[in-house]
Protein backbone atom coordinates (compact mmCIF):
# COMPACT_ATOMS: atom_id res chain seq x y z
CA UNK A 1 0.00 0.00 0.00
CA UNK A 2 1.09 3.56 -1.05
CA UNK A 3 2.48 5.78 1.89
CA UNK A 4 0.63 9.38 1.61
CA UNK A 5 2.45 12.18 1.95
CA UNK A 6 1.31 14.67 4.66
CA UNK A 7 2.55 17.60 3.20
CA UNK A 8 0.74 16.57 -0.41
CA UNK A 9 -2.85 17.73 -0.07
CA UNK A 10 -5.04 16.94 -2.44
CA UNK A 11 -5.83 19.44 -5.45
CA UNK A 12 -9.11 21.32 -5.32
CA UNK A 13 -11.65 21.84 -8.12
CA UNK A 14 -13.34 24.69 -8.93
CA UNK A 15 -17.27 23.71 -9.59
CA UNK A 16 -17.90 26.87 -11.24
CA UNK A 17 -14.65 26.31 -13.60
CA UNK A 18 -15.68 22.78 -14.23
CA UNK A 19 -18.95 24.51 -15.71
CA UNK A 20 -17.99 26.85 -17.62
CA UNK A 21 -15.61 24.39 -19.45
CA UNK A 22 -17.47 21.37 -20.23
CA UNK A 23 -20.59 21.74 -23.03
CA UNK A 24 -23.61 22.76 -22.18
CA UNK A 25 -26.61 22.55 -24.77
CA UNK A 26 -30.18 24.64 -24.98
CA UNK A 27 -33.04 22.32 -24.96
CA UNK A 28 -36.16 23.70 -26.19
CA UNK A 29 -39.48 22.09 -24.60
CA UNK A 30 -42.71 22.16 -26.51
CA UNK A 31 -45.42 23.95 -25.61
CA UNK A 32 -49.03 24.96 -26.64
CA UNK A 33 -48.87 28.02 -27.01
CA UNK A 34 -46.15 29.18 -29.88
CA UNK A 35 -46.45 28.44 -33.32
CA UNK A 36 -44.48 26.84 -35.60
CA UNK A 37 -43.89 30.26 -37.74
CA UNK A 38 -42.33 31.76 -34.33
CA UNK A 39 -40.80 28.97 -33.12
CA UNK A 40 -38.60 28.61 -36.21
CA UNK A 41 -37.95 32.44 -36.49
CA UNK A 42 -37.03 32.57 -32.87
CA UNK A 43 -34.53 29.55 -33.78
CA UNK A 44 -32.88 31.44 -36.77
CA UNK A 45 -32.70 35.06 -35.09
CA UNK A 46 -31.10 33.88 -32.29
CA UNK A 47 -29.59 30.55 -33.15
CA UNK A 48 -28.07 31.40 -36.26
CA UNK A 49 -30.17 28.09 -37.78
CA UNK A 50 -31.47 27.92 -41.26
CA UNK A 51 -35.07 27.46 -42.09
CA UNK A 52 -34.68 24.06 -42.82
CA UNK A 53 -32.94 23.18 -39.74
CA UNK A 54 -35.14 25.24 -37.93
CA UNK A 55 -38.08 23.77 -39.80
CA UNK A 56 -36.80 20.13 -38.21
CA UNK A 57 -36.23 21.36 -35.05
CA UNK A 58 -39.95 22.42 -34.67
CA UNK A 59 -40.78 19.36 -36.02
CA UNK A 60 -39.29 17.16 -33.38
CA UNK A 61 -39.92 19.47 -30.40
CA UNK A 62 -43.41 19.16 -31.65
CA UNK A 63 -43.20 15.39 -32.15
CA UNK A 64 -40.90 14.23 -29.52
CA UNK A 65 -41.61 17.06 -26.62
CA UNK A 66 -38.05 18.71 -26.58
CA UNK A 67 -34.96 19.19 -29.03
CA UNK A 68 -31.19 20.23 -28.29
CA UNK A 69 -30.91 23.24 -30.58
CA UNK A 70 -27.74 25.07 -29.42
CA UNK A 71 -24.41 23.31 -28.31
CA UNK A 72 -21.43 25.25 -26.28
CA UNK A 73 -20.35 26.71 -23.42
CA UNK A 74 -22.24 27.81 -20.90
CA UNK A 75 -21.44 31.77 -20.99
CA UNK A 76 -22.12 31.75 -25.02
CA UNK A 77 -25.50 30.17 -24.57
CA UNK A 78 -26.83 32.04 -21.60
CA UNK A 79 -27.97 35.03 -23.60
CA UNK A 80 -29.10 32.84 -26.97
CA UNK A 81 -31.52 31.28 -23.71
CA UNK A 82 -32.37 34.01 -22.09
CA UNK A 83 -33.60 35.51 -25.73
CA UNK A 84 -36.11 32.65 -26.41
CA UNK A 85 -37.28 32.83 -22.99
CA UNK A 86 -37.68 36.41 -23.35
CA UNK A 87 -39.64 35.82 -26.77
CA UNK A 88 -42.27 32.79 -24.60
CA UNK A 89 -40.60 29.95 -25.65
CA UNK A 90 -39.56 27.19 -23.49
CA UNK A 91 -36.03 26.57 -23.04
CA UNK A 92 -33.14 25.06 -20.40
CA UNK A 93 -29.23 24.90 -20.70
CA UNK A 94 -27.82 21.59 -19.65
Amino acid sequence: MPVKDPNIKPKEIDEVSILESREHEIILYNDDVNTFDHVINMLCKYCDHDLLQAEQCAWIVHNNGKCMIKRGEFSTLKPICSALLDAGLSAKIL
